[in-house]
């Protein structure tokens, strides 16, 4: 590791040379879909404990949006294409 890097730096520099730039999948609210079957989808599909996928839908809710996931865009595509395959508006940003 280079000595005008820390630690946090220095994880940081490994992600972006092996996988890539960090993105975020972020869910955009609809006046169609459930709180119940958001919930449903962030559970299944993006591995969300039940508090935490209950927490993001109503903050999509409130806000029109919220990131739900990071990594980097090869991780989160599938999930992405998951998302809309439900019905539910998501991007990665």
């Amino acid at each position: 590791m280079p000595p005008y890097l820390n630690p946090e730096e220095a994880l940081l520099e490994e992600v972006l040379l092996e996988h890539g730039p960090m993105r975020e999948l972020v869910l955009y609210n609809d006046d169609v879909n459930t709180f119940d079957h958001v919930i449903d989808c962030l559970c299944e599909i993006c591995d969300h404990e039940l508090l935490q996928a209950e927490q993001c839908a109503w903050i999509v809710h409130h806000n029109g949006k919220c990131s739900v996931k990071r990594g980097t865009f090869d991780k989160l595509e599938p999930m992405c294409s998951a998302l809309h395959q439900r019905g539910l508006s998501a991007d990665i940003n």
